[in-house]
């Protein structure tokens, strides 16, 4: 690595936080909390890492659940962490969860492959989503030791499902709940721990294996919870009453014991 972009990540490593505001809970919300758009360097993978931070204004209050939200593939515009998902982040954290949201493509990445076999040709892509979720959970746990990390839940969208499910395979020591919405490619692990839930569109399917039988979902506790939404409506294009319904189901999913 040359002396500049070293230089370039240890600048980049110092700006723990780039831009923080304090938001103040609307009706209905019932927890204050800041705002906070930073970069992670992880300098093993010579990576930058955006993330969006909604931090309970006091952590001290209460047994704080960490969430670690990874986006739906945005086409490398790499804003997708901060502005996709905002209906869904500020109404979780409005109720006291901590929550991280991960920018994965940046502008310079390679685009996201859309040619089969998807676990071929995407899992380049998931693994280094799993590496960020990873390496940001390391991080915030260095950061925010107070949080209660044996809750820790990790939701992602349709390729960021993918990303978190990939995670959820490679170390479901980590997790305590998998919320997909709506990932197509990466099968659900099969398991009790963690607690998988996943939420399903109204007109893309899933590839064959990914969600679980009857029988599996029987035997390991598993949701699998169809919807009247499209795939593309669980970002910020759902409409008020589709806002709603997930926010709703991702909260009971979060409450459930």
């Amino acid at each position: 690595m040359s002396k500049i972009k070293i230089l370039s990540l240890f600048l980049y490593s110092l700006m723990l936080v780039s831009c923080q505001s304090k938001r103040v809970a609307a009706d209905g919300g019932k927890y204050n909390y800041h705002f906070i758009l930073t970069k992670y360097v992880d300098s093993t993978r010579d990576r930058l890492i955006p993330v969006a931070i909604y931090q309970p204004v006091n952590l001290k209050v209460g047994n704080i659940t960490p969430i670690i939200f990874s986006h739906g593939y945005g086409g490398n515009k790499g804003d997708d962490y901060a502005v996709d998902y905002t209906y869904l982040l500020e109404a979780l954290a409005e109720k006291g969860y901590f929550i991280i949201s991960i920018q994965h493509e940046l502008k310079n990445d390679d685009l996201l492959p859309m040619d089969e076999p998807f676990k071929t040709t995407r899992m380049p892509n998931w693994q280094r989503g799993a590496e960020n979720i990873g390496f940001v959970l390391n991080k915030i746990k260095t950061e925010f030791p107070s949080l209660n990390y044996n809750k820790l839940a990790v939701i992602g969208h349709s390729n960021g499902g993918d990303m978190s499910v990939l995670f959820a395979h490679q170390h479901p020591e980590l997790i305590n709940k998998l919320i997909s919405m709506d990932n197509r490619r990466m099968d659900l692990p099969r398991t009790s721990k963690p607690k998988i839930y996943t939420l399903r569109s109204n007109d893309y399917p899933a590839d064959e294996g990914v969600l679980p039988t009857d029988e599996e979902k029987e035997k390991f506790g598993i949701t699998v919870q169809f919807t009247d939404i499209n795939h593309s409506s669980m970002d910020n294009d759902a409409n008020n009453e589709e806002r709603k319904y997930l926010i709703s189901k991702i909260v009971e999913y979060l409450h459930e014991k």
